[in-house]
């Protein structure tokens, strides 16, 4: 084991209970740093240091200690950064304060459970050689990222570490590669590389300066010039994005139509208000209202809003139908609700239908049997929808477009699969009314921003209550209405038919992480045994 380096108070000495209480204290307090980085501040230099911090306790630990160090670090983590959840829960819910903040810590568990056994990885690894552990550590993060994004029915990819360094215009391009998680395994490797510069006793202070002086200015230069030489991206279309600014509501009347006559009339009224620029798309958010293509007061309004703009108009609505999936569990004869999209053409005619394929777990439908005796007044209050099948790709006049609802945003391979399949142009609709004033409508924002340059496709984003704006295919935002007002506002975009790298091959440079990190703890498993 080292004996030297400037943080050589981390090295491994006969344990003691106290030792073991600073390093569970300071892995800690890191998981909550790191949540500055996705909220207040937004400051990203907790990114890049905050899991190094991680790293640096679990060398020299004891393997439960190291466990419980990134356990603790995932649960303050999701605590601090994420405790929006607590309110949705509790306030749209159904839930008391103690049962919305119950979940959450259920939640920040699960995820600290994934961080702990990050650590105890790690932890193996050092065991071996620091060095090791440090090149292994972004490779490790990595996959248990990968594992978060895809763990069964409750899979929550959201405020990956890369996100931070991806609201640089530059540094985000290494996505149309990688993907989201390639900056992730970026920053988790400057993380571990402060870390085997800081315990390593093989170099010299000279040489310690030199390797990360010379990292740093690389990746400041990246992300100073980066911004200034990407190209710009034409836009020749415009669409009128709508922000209805409808209050969140558990239910609906059966007069609802009525009783919001005069609020119907103002948003058609800005719907179809004279532009300069000429918009040739009209688009309407996911929204708290009962639209709905069987209630005939909506569809009527809808198709007679297509005829009179002129060109298609695009809004989130209910569709009820048979179920898409003969696997529903539908009651014979009745008909299955989907929470969709629906294009109508300048003719009024629906032209076009999605039903959202990732619906939120205890939201909009019951993940395991079991939970409904638990969280019965979620489920039975804003649950109950039925997933769609199928990443269906409209055509509008000027070529293709894909459209993903709300939280589909955050999962990268999933909206890679409208590219794929030839969607040209991205339409995000979205209600973030739930997330309240939190950081939470932000956040969201962020991680969609990255899908456009991750397949280099303009997204038109639409939301009910903010924020609505357009994300051209480098990353660059534009007109965004400002949050909570009931306005409209034309949004460039355009169609491409660039196929990135990550458009074609998917989530390979997350599947080669996982890939090296089975072999790496493998092998030390072997070798110890």
């Amino acid at each position: 084991m080292p004996a030297g380096g400037w943080l050589s108070f981390f090295h491994p000495q006969p344990g003691t209970e106290t030792q073991a209480s600073l390093r569970l204290v300071i892995a800690a307090a890191s998981g909550a740093a790191l949540s500055l980085s996705f909220t207040g501040l937004y400051l990203s230099i907790y990114s890049w240091t905050c899991v190094g911090i991680l790293i640096l306790t679990l060398i020299g630990a004891r393997p439960s200690v190291a466990f419980a160090g990134g356990f603790l670090h995932g649960l303050l983590f999701v605590l601090t950064s994420v405790p929006w959840i607590a309110t949705v829960l509790s306030v749209h819910g159904g839930l008391s304060t103690e049962g919305g903040w119950g979940v959450l810590f259920l939640i920040a568990a699960a995820w600290g459970i994934l961080i702990g056994t990050f650590a105890w990885a790690v932890n193996r690894l050092s065991m071996r050689s620091v060095g090791l552990a440090c090149v292994a550590s972004p490779f490790i993060w990595v996959t248990f990222e990968f594992v978060r994004a895809h763990l069964p029915e409750i899979s929550f990819p959201w405020n990956l570490l890369g996100y931070p360094a991806a609201a640089n215009s530059g540094l985000v391009q290494l996505t149309t590669i990688t993907g989201i998680y390639g900056l992730s395994f970026l920053v988790a490797g400057f993380n571990a590389l402060l870390v085997w510069t800081g315990v390593s006793n093989a170099m010299t202070w000279t040489r310690r300066l030199t390797i990360t002086g010379v990292t740093t200015a690389i990746l400041l230069f990246a992300a100073f010039l980066g911004p200034r030489v990407l190209p710009q991206a034409p836009a020749h279309h415009f669409a009128r994005a709508v922000q209805l600014n409808f209050p969140e509501s558990p239910s609906y009347p059966s007069d609802w139509f009525q009783t919001h006559v005069w609020d119907l009339e103002e948003i058609r009224r800005i719907s179809l208000a004279p532009a300069a620029d000429q918009p040739d798309l009209l688009v309407w958010p996911e929204a708290p209202a009962p639209f709905s293509f069987q209630d005939a007061q909506f569809a009527i309004a809808a198709s007679k809003l297509a005829i009179d703009f002129k060109h298609p108009f695009l809004a989130g609505a209910i569709e009820w139908k048979p179920p898409v999936d003969p696997a529903d569990k539908v009651p014979r004869g009745n008909l299955a609700p989907y929470n969709s999209a629906l294009l109508f053409d300048e003719r009024g005619l629906r032209v076009f239908i999605y039903d959202k394929v990732h619906l939120v777990p205890f939201g909009e439908y019951e993940p395991f049997p079991l939970i409904h005796r638990v969280v019965t007044s979620v489920s039975d209050e804003v649950g109950g929808f039925h997933k769609g099948n199928r990443y269906a790709v409209g055509q509008l006049p000027g070529g293709t477009f894909g459209v993903f609802i709300c939280y589909e945003a955050i999962y990268a391979g999933e909206v890679r699969r409208f590219a794929a399949s030839g969607a040209q142009l991205f339409i995000n609709i979205s209600n973030d009314g739930w997330f309240g004033r939190s950081a939470a409508a932000e956040q969201h924002l962020h991680m969609a921003r990255v899908r456009a340059v991750e397949n280099r496709r303009w997204i038109v984003r639409t939301t009910n209550n903010g924020y609505t704006v357009s994300i051209d295919p480098y990353g660059r935002v534009y007109a965004p209405l400002p949050p909570d007002v009931r306005a409209a506002v034309d949004l460039p975009y355009d169609f491409r038919t660039d196929e990135t790298i990550y458009t074609r091959f998917g989530d390979w440079f997350a599947w080669l992480c996982v890939l090296v990190s089975v072999i790496l703890v493998v092998n030390t498993l072997r070798k110890a045994n």
